[in-house]
């Protein structure tokens, strides 16, 4: 008996907890491009027409639209844009349009974590507004898209096509200022963090000592910090250079007494203690 009992509330928790999984009618899409040395990611959800009119029926003109279905759509730059010619901060927007019939409003709205459109519309929330005017297609669309598209090094197109209309929304990045700075960084060569990972690399994996001193030795030039000195002295002493290690061990424990790091000043101590048998 208690076996049954037992069996039939197990199936009861099951059937309970069972759900049927069937297609959303507007599936949810993630879209990611690469622009110009940043990425531009659009979530966002598609209805579908379904033999319906879409435009100036299921989406009123001169009406606010959450741009998709369920959730606001969201919009997401790594980089400041110029959107239509008006300046765009990095962030995560919620992507709205007003569809009118001649002219398209596109909204980029601070609060993106919405349901849908926002309970109160805060025109403060608002980054910015720009106007579009659509195109009329000779196909139709059935599921509503949104694609970035016309990709150049540093512009690109951001399009809403759903039914009979294609919204082209033109965005442009800054590159030559990023790259010139980029350029300008690798000619000047290795920078101290790059000869310290190599030296500490060839140091922990005993690898070419002399090669490894020969960039820490780098690294403390163009900029020592105690970490850095503790390496050197560590390598120093692994050569046999006794006196050479306890002078870049006492540099080092200066160093981090005066920025309040005990741990280094009492690995430090330890070390010259042991050199100076």
């Amino acid at each position: 008996m208690n076996k049954l009992i037992f069996l039939f509330s197990f199936l009861m928790v099951i059937s309970l907890t069972a759900q049927i999984q069937t297609p959303a009618p507007s599936p949810s899409c993630k879209l990611e491009q690469k622009l110009g040395l940043g990425t531009v990611i659009v979530e966002y959800s598609r209805p579908s027409v379904k033999n319906r009119k879409i435009f100036g029926d299921v989406v009123p003109f001169d009406k606010m639209w959450r741009t998709g279905a369920n959730a606001a759509t969201k919009i997401t730059f790594s980089d400041d844009m110029i959107v239509e010619g008006k300046q765009l901060l990095m962030g995560t927007y919620a992507l709205y349009t007003v569809p009118g019939e001649v002219s398209w409003q596109v909204i980029f709205y601070k609060d993106f974590a919405q349901s849908g459109l926002p309970k109160t519309y805060d025109p403060t929330k608002v980054a910015l507004t720009v106007d579009v005017v659509p195109e009329l297609l000779t196909t139709t669309v059935e599921s509503f898209t949104i694609d970035i598209n016309d990709l150049r090094p540093d512009m690109a197109s951001l399009n809403l096509s759903w039914e009979n209309t294609l919204v082209s929304v033109k965005m442009k990045t800054e590159i030559d200022m990023k790259v010139q700075k980029s350029i300008e960084k690798v000619l000047a060569g290795p920078t101290s963090d790059d000869y310290y990972r190599a030296a500490s690399y060839y140091s922990d994996n005993s690898k070419d000592l002399n090669q490894a001193l020969v960039w820490i030795q780098k690294a403390n030039a163009m900029d020592a910090k105690y970490w850095k000195l503790r390496v050197e002295s560590l390598i120093l002493g692994k050569l046999g250079r006794k006196a050479e290690a306890i002078e870049a061990a006492t540099k080092s424990k200066t160093l981090a007494a005066a920025d309040g790091n005990e741990e280094y000043v009492k690995m430090n101590n330890e070390a010259i203690a042991e050199w100076s048998r």
